[in-house]
Order: C-alpha cells, then structure tokens, then sequence
C-alpha cells in the first residue's frame, strides 16, 4: 500500500482517521456506544492527513508497539484493521491460507486463558494453540468440538463470564520451562538471526580495508556469536542462508521449525538524524497486556552486558509486537547494536574487536538468564572464558 503521511489526503486517509475515531483516538463526537460497534461520524473522501490525525497515528503507533513516526505503512494498517476487529464481528477459525489476526482473536484468547484453556500469549493470532484450546472449551461444555468461534460457543462465553485468574499461564510456563532445562549452556538450542541478507545489503560503512555492507557486520557479528556458543555446547541455527533476506514471517517460520529454546535477532538502526545513537533490545509486549517475560528479562540482560562492555548509549528494552517477536514459539529478543547512521556506531561496528565484545556480551547474558539469578557475578565481568572453564568442569562433574 502506499504510505500515508502529513499533508496526504483521500479515500485512504478518510478510512484511517474514521478507524482511529472509531477506536477512540480522534474525538468525532461519537459515544462510547458507536465506537464499540465501529461507527461514528462520516468523514469526506477527500480528507486529509492534518496534525491532528497525525498525532493520533502516533498514539495509536505508541500503544500498539509499533515504531512510532506518524507514518501509516503496511504495519501501522494492518494494526489499524486489526484494532478494528470485536469478538463477534466475524466467525474465528483456524485456516493456514489466510490466518486470523485481530483483537477478536486476543479478546477470545483471553477469555479461553481466564477459563484455564489457554496457555499461550495472547497475541492476537488464531493458530493451533488457539484452535486446540477452543476445541477443548468446546468439548468440556458439550458444545460441536469443532474449533469454530461461531454464535453457539460466543453464547457460552458470556454466560460463563469473567472469573478469578491464577495469574498469567504464559508467563509461568516460560519461567518454568528455563527453570527446568537448569543453568548449564550445553544441549540448549539457539537461533541467530543476521538481518538483511542476499541483494539486501543495507548501508555501507567506511572500514580501514574499504567499505563494509550493513549486511556483512550483522552476518559477522552472528558468526562470532555461533562460534562462541558452540564451544560452550549449544546447537545453534541460523535463520536463514547466506544468499536470503527472508521476510520477518518466514524467519519466524523457520526458526519455529527448529523447536529452539531462544531465538536472538541482530540488527542495525538508522535515523535521519546522525545523533541518534546507541543500543537497543526489543521482545515481544502488546497493548494487551501480554509480555514474554524471558523475551523481557533477556532483553535486559544483553542492554547491560552491552552497555558496560561498550561506550553505546542505552536506549534500553522495549516490548514490541513485530511479526520477529509476535509469530516465534519461543521467546525472542531483536538487538539493535548501533546506528549506522551515527558515526561513532559506525566504528564500533566495523571494528572486528568490538564485534567480539558484543557478541561475548550477548552470549553472557543468556547465562544470566539460565542461571536464574545465582552465583552470578557483575554485569560487565564475567568472561567468555571464564564460562567456558565453568560449563567444561560443569560437564565433568556431571
């Protein structure tokens, strides 16, 4: 679709300010009542894209986790129809040619995890853990078990109504599966991500041997990474070949596939200002309350190994609901470890010994996250090596 942005006006601008009006973000006059069934005022065909549409495209952008700059492309609409979507609107099924997404699909996930038969995140996508727990809500209610959300099963989840929670099933089960696995490096499974990739080359930087793709840092940094994991036991994977830029969705797909414990994707930012700089980590949160919280705690460990390893700024964790983030099985972290369009990122990155460091930080923090908070050292001190010795006499002693 073509991207929207201040100044632009016509039919598309007029579907996006009557769903944001919809939603709540523009005041049109409309009650509570219209915005929950989706009307409310008509707007022109030719109406346009004015400072006030443009702040609501960034709150919306704000609250959904989408980067925020006041640009409606391809993300920001399909949050936008998705936002759109009431439990009861549409038949819910699950279908591999054209899955579901929408707050429908959250708001039924929710309800199916309050009533104890869902335990994944809630997230808004219909897929087989969907399916698979409202087929078990339909069985135990005596209803077709035919894991379609039609009127029948809509019926009787409001007759069963809200009830008491123990608290978030996602979460637990996270936590306890890292419990269990215990805090030895070896045998855990581990997909590394390199953005870009192929013909996708990204920007270039300037190195003491010449030019250097975006692409060939991130592939690097990966390897050091791989390298460094293996010594230690881990089976890592790479999300896709040399030669590829697969879309988010497909390295989702392909990560999924290798039924990993963690999947770490490394990327790098720009900006239109060369100001703008430092590291960031990002994991999978939505405006529905639905955290990876192993995606959070690891995010934050590799923002202060980072951090006290380099001169990077801190631009700390954030949760996000990109396709990376939102469609892997396990819990994921995108790193972005530097802006190319900063110059003192720049030479960070294009520096092989610095591309060590991080990698030695990244590795370092997914210890922490399996050590689960004991015998840890400080952030910044521990080294590759002295982990290494440490999961070798681990191994001995085992």
């Amino acid at each position: 679709m073509h991207r929207l942005r201040h100044g632009d006006h016509g039919p598309a601008v007029a579907e996006v300010r009557g769903t944001l009006a919809g939603l709540g973000f523009i005041d049109d006059g409309a009650s509570a009542t219209d915005r929950e069934s989706g009307s409310g005022h008509y707007w022109a065909a030719d109406a346009v894209f004015d400072e006030t549409l443009d702040g609501a495209v960034r709150a919306f952008q704000q609250q959904r986790g989408l980067l925020v700059d006041g640009v409606v492309g391809p993300a920001t609409y399909r949050a936008l129809k998705e936002a759109s979507y009431r439990l009861g609107a549409r038949t819910l099924i699950y279908q591999l040619s054209a899955p579901m997404y929408g707050d429908d699909v959250a708001t039924l996930q929710r309800r199916l995890q309050d009533l104890g038969f869902y335990v994944d995140r809630v997230d808004g996508y219909f897929g087989a853990q969907t399916h698979e727990a409202l087929i078990a809500f339909q069985r135990e209610i005596g209803l077709s078990a035919d894991g379609i959300c039609g009127p029948d099963t809509l019926r009787s989840l409001e007759l069963l109504g809200p009830r008491v929670t123990g608290g978030n099933p996602h979460r637990i089960s996270e936590e306890e599966i890292v419990r269990r696995s215990g805090p030895q490096l070896t045998g855990k499974r581990i997909v590394i991500d390199p953005g870009l990739g192929g013909e996708d080359r990204g920007l270039t930087v300037p190195t003491e041997f010449g030019d250097m793709f975006e692409s060939e840092i991130l592939w690097d940094l990966a390897s050091r990474l791989e390298g460094r994991m293996a010594a230690t036991g881990m089976e890592t994977f790479l999300s896709r070949p040399h030669h590829a830029n697969p879309t988010d969705a497909e390295r989702a797909e392909t990560s999924n596939a290798f039924d990993a414990d963690l999947m770490i994707s490394l990327r790098c930012a720009r900006s239109e200002s060369p100001q703008a700089n430092g590291v960031a980590s990002f994991h999978f949160g939505n405006s529905h309350g639905s955290t990876s919280m192993i995606g959070q705690v690891l995010a934050g460990f590799i923002q202060r190994e980072v951090v006290a390893r380099t001169a990077l700024q801190d631009c700390r964790s954030h949760g996000r609901t990109w396709d990376l983030l939102r469609l892997t099985k396990m819990p994921t972290v995108q790193v972005d470890i530097g802006y190319l369009t900063n110059d003192y990122d720049a030479s960070v990155l294009a520096t092989p010994r610095f591309r060590d460091i991080i990698a030695e930080a990244i590795l370092i923090a997914v210890k922490r996250l399996y050590l689960l908070g004991q015998d840890d050292q400080p952030t910044g001190t521990y080294t590759f090596a002295e982990l290494l010795a440490e999961e070798l006499a681990s191994s001995d002693r085992g």
